[in-house]
C-alpha cells in the first residue's frame, strides 16, 4: 500500500538505540512479537488512548510508528503530523524491523516472532 510522499518516513536502519518506537499493532500482534522498548498502543484504540502517547513521546524528538509492514502506522503517522506531532512511518514496518536484524521479543521478554 502505497501513500505518497507527504508520508514521513524513516527506514529501519535510520533508527538509533533509544529512538522513540510506537508500536500500532493489534495485541494477538504485540505479544507475539515486538521491539523491546516500543510503547503499544494499538490503532484500534489511538484515539482513545492518544493522552498515552503524548505522556510518553518525547516533547522535542521524533514518534517513529510501526506496525506489521507499513500500512496502519502510516495512517497513525499523518494522523499525528495533523496533529503537529514530529512522526515518521517505519518503513517495512515489524518485518523490515526483523529482517534488519534487530531484537523481538514476546510478551514474556522471550524471542519472538512477527506475525
Amino acid at each position: 500500500m502505497a501513500f505518497g510522499s507527504h508520508v514521513p518516513t524513516v527506514g529501519v536502519d535510520d533508527l538509533a538505540n533509544g529512538d522513540f518506537l510506537l508500536d500500532v499493532r493489534e495485541d494477538d500482534e504485540w505479544q507475539a512479537g515486538h521491539a523491546a522498548d516500543a510503547l503499544h498502543i494499538p490503532m484500534s484504540e489511538f484515539v482513545a488512548r492518544y493522552g498515552e502517547l503524548t505522556e510518553a513521546a518525547p516533547q522535542d524528538g521524533r514518534v517513529n510508528v510501526i506496525c506489521r509492514s507499513g500500512g496502519r502506522s502510516a495512517q497513525v503517522t499523518m494522523y499525528l503530523a495533523q496533529q503537529g506531532i514530529d512522526a515518521a512511518n517505519v518503513a517495512g514496518g515489524m518485518e523490515a524491523w526483523a529482517a534488519a536484524g534487530r531484537p523481538v521479543v514476546d510478551a514474556k521478554g522471550e524471542p519472538g516472532t512477527v506475525v
